[in-house]
């Protein structure tokens, strides 16, 4: 069974799949989450201080689960916009990767309860589970300090998911690598979030301030975004592993002309409706329009 399901998942367009243990973590990793929250570094990201029991032990997701098994899957894109235009996060080009991931998941999910009857949960960002730690275990990857699963010859371009099965599957080696003596991301920051012995500062992190924060940009904040609406890729882009990244072939995931037309004025005088049209299966929809057009400089003044 570990075969058919690492062939399957190939298959279906999965760059990575391997199985790890479904138990607790390990102190180490709790204690270090534990940190962050107390430090505030997790900013006005309140939810993850939320189910903190069931983030430390994957079994409490799925009654009976032996196996957490973890799956990769490019979104590099072939084409990106034009440096001046209003930048998003390579990840959110194309379709909204949960719906993506979530249908050919639950493929494979279906494959495992019809051959072996056991059940499955699958979970795309949407259940508290440490996707990276699991990823990291299951040796699909380690865990960069730009905080990003990295994937050994691969980079870090990969969205992750999980299904969680009571099928006991042989795990895989974790990955022991190591970003050793490369400080490229920590350097690169524009708004020095990460350090090298801590994780993220999302208090400082371009990602959640324009995606996750709801409230005005400070000066310091709008200073260090440049032309950024959504999403920061900078610690990614000067990573030396995704140097050699390779364009995903999950078409779904490939940005429309329309999108990679996008300018400044086409989002500030932008409708509920053009947002919905163009963003309603993205995972832009995630900060609205509001929030979107908060991030345009508040100037006035416009790339075209």
């Amino acid at each position: 069974m570990e075969q058919k399901i690492k062939q399957l998942a190939h298959e279906l367009g999965f760059d990575a799949c391997g199985y790890a243990v479904a138990q607790p973590v390990d102190a180490i990793a709790r204690e270090r989450y534990r940190q962050w929250l107390v430090q505030g570094r997790h900013g006005c990201m309140s939810w993850a201080e939320r189910y903190c029991d069931v983030r430390d032990n994957p079994q409490l997701l799925l009654e009976g689960a032996r196996t957490v098994i973890m799956l990769a899957m490019n979104y590099y894109p072939r084409q990106k916009q034009p440096r001046q235009a209003p930048q998003f996060a390579y990840y959110a080009y194309g379709r909204d990767y949960h719906e993506v991931m979530r249908e050919r998941m639950h493929r494979l999910a279906q494959f495992i309860q019809a051959e072996t009857g056991c059940d499955t949960r699958c979970c795309v960002d949407t259940a508290p589970l440490r996707e990276r730690y699991w990823a990291q275990r299951a040796g699909l990857g380690f865990i960069g300090l730009n905080n990003q699963l990295i994937l050994p010859g691969k980079g870090s371009y990969f969205f992750l998911g999980a299904v969680i099965t009571t099928l006991e599957l042989r795990p895989d080696e974790p990955c022991v690598l190591s970003c050793g003596e490369c400080r490229a991301c920590i350097e690169a920051c524009p708004a020095h979030a990460l350090a090298y012995d801590q994780p993220v500062d999302a208090r400082r992190c371009l990602s959640c301030l324009t995606i996750e924060y709801r409230g005005e940009l400070s000066q310091w904040v709008r200073e260090a975004m440049g032309n950024r609406v959504y999403g920061c890729d900078e610690c990614q882009r000067c990573c030396p592993h995704n140097s050699q990244a390779v364009p995903t072939a999950v078409a779904d995931f490939e940005p429309s002309h329309e999108f990679l037309s996008l300018t400044d004025a086409d989002i500030r005088h932008m409708t509920s409706a053009q947002f919905k049209r163009l963003f309603g299966h993205s995972a832009v929809q995630r900060t609205r329009l509001q929030g979107l057009q908060r991030n345009l400089p508040s100037s006035g003044g416009e790339r075209e």
